[in-house]
């Protein structure tokens, strides 16, 4: 029974005249501990810790102010009364709070809210799948990373080269040859949802489209036709079957036309093209020549045609003196410009030839 006693006032020993859990108490660590302070009225803490007194007669105003000074202080660098220099001290609870509500306001606006210019569609991406377009002007969707929208440009017209002179697209025609064919195909954008999903590469795809069609509108023309009038022709054919194996496919591409560049035969052959192509040019020249030189005649003898009509339909009114009339001036055409002498019935004086008499005369004056 003494052991027992002994331990038991050791442990109220321990926590006896403390400050708190972790405080030291005054007596000894020894065995006989001081006994607790009876209790006074005043009420002490859990912790053994002293009573204290209440305040009378507190102002709530004072609080408010001390509240005040105490967010000052702990804004202020350096801490204190005294202003010394030191580390900044934490933000108070409600600047933190306040940021962070700024922080996410600026976030829902910038990621809910999307301007959309004229030449662009939005496309609409809801948890990854594919929800709305949004048209030209200011559209409003869910913030990120709920909603994300992807702007797409519909108007602008994009370009591909097909074929080059440093590498030979050669492709066969329909009378059996080959033809080294250069050509630019200019598509844009016609549905932004089509165009993004359904197609993983649309530029090869585009690419692969246009030389497949190409090669078989190629097919069923000659030479001559693919190198000369029948260009147009061939382009929009290509053009009419590649929107038709796009549309097949689910595009979303609208092909705007092709443009072919060169076609020219294979590089082995190519200056004697050159030279039956010139050749042939030189001989349509020459009958286009033919032709324009019969045409002028054509229509010179028409003219004349309508001239003796006129004149015809003047004969038949009065033919003797229509008749005379033609001979005074078929005569005049033929003798104008002849050095002549016109001698009429007797009894009349001769034409007197005035320029060599005048030529004559003045020989003679100059001799004197």
């Amino acid at each position: 029974m003494n052991i027992i006693s002994g331990w038991g006032s050791r442990v109220r020993g321990l926590f006896a005249d403390t400050k708190g859990p972790w405080g030291s108490g005054s007596g000894s660590g020894s065995g006989g501990g001081s006994e607790p302070p009876p209790d006074d009225g005043q009420g002490a803490g859990p912790w053994g810790e002293p009573p204290r007194k209440r305040r009378a007669g507190l102002n709530p105003a004072a609080n408010v102010a001390s509240l005040d000074e105490l967010l000052r202080k702990r804004l202020r660098f350096g801490g204190g009364g005294g202003g010394g220099g030191g580390l900044p001290t934490r933000p108070s609870g409600a600047l933190i709070f306040w940021a962070v509500l700024g922080f996410i306001a600026l976030w829902l606006v910038f990621t809910s809210i999307h301007s959309i210019s004229p030449g662009q569609r939005g496309v609409v991406l809801r948890f990854g799948r594919y929800s709305s377009t949004l048209g030209p002007g200011v559209g409003i969707t869910l913030p990120s990373p709920i909603d994300r929208v992807t702007k797409i440009d519909v108007e602008n017209i994009r370009n591909i080269d097909l074929g080059s002179d440093d590498a030979n697209d050669l492709m066969l025609t329909g009378d059996q040859n080959l033809i080294d064919i250069a050509y630019q195909v200019r598509w844009n954008i016609r549905t932004p949802e089509l165009y993004l999903f359904q197609l993983a590469q649309p530029d090869e795809t585009i690419r692969e489209v246009a030389e497949s069609a190409m090669r078989s509108v190629v097919s069923r023309v000659s030479l001559n036709d693919a190198m000369g009038d029948r260009r147009a022709e061939i382009e929009a054919q290509v053009a009419e079957s590649m929107q038709r194996i796009l549309d097949s496919y689910r595009a979303g591409i609208q092909v705007q036309g092709i443009a072919i560049k060169q076609a020219d035969p294979p590089a082995a052959v190519n200056d004697a093209f050159k030279q039956v192509t010139a050749s042939q040019q030189k001989a349509q020249s020459y009958i286009n020549g033919a032709n324009a030189y019969a045409l002028q005649l054509r229509q010179k003898a028409q003219g004349d045609a309508t001239a003796f009509d006129k004149v015809y339909e003047q004969y038949k009114l009065a033919p003797e003196v229509t008749r005379r009339r033609m001979y005074y001036e078929t005569m005049e055409q033929v003798l104008s410009k002849v050095d002549k002498t016109i001698i009429e019935a007797p009894g009349i004086t001769p034409y007197l030839p005035l320029p060599q008499v005048q030529k004559s005369t003045q020989q003679q004056e100059a001799q004197q």
